[in-house]
């Protein structure tokens, strides 16, 4: 059976720099929260890249699970980021890294 997790590119949109503080923080708390049920793997924000907030990497049981997720983030509800899904099929001992 594949072992898959899903990528949450989340992208600024116009209002981006109108964040406020507690967007922000409901941002984190869902982060917390993410991680707290075992369905965040790694997230975190990139320098350097135009338009670019972040990345989740979601453990999940399906892609519906992870876009229930991604449609739920805070940065996306309140209209100041956008997010594109993507589907990672994990390669690892385990499995002989796809051999």
């Amino acid at each position: 059976m594949e072992k898959m997790m899903y990528m949450m590119m989340i992208k600024k949109s116009k209002t981006y720099n109108k964040l406020t503080r507690q967007v922000v923080a409901e941002h984190v708390e869902n982060i917390r929260r993410l991680d707290d049920e075992g369905k965040l793997e790694i997230c975190g924000v990139f320098k350097g890249y135009s338009g670019m907030a972040g990345m989740y990497i979601l453990k999940t049981e399906s892609r519906e699970e992870a876009e229930e997720i991604c449609k739920a983030e805070p940065l996306v509800m309140g209209g100041y980021a956008t997010y594109q899904l993507y589907g990672l099929q994990i390669a690892d001992r385990e499995n002989n890294y796809l051999l």
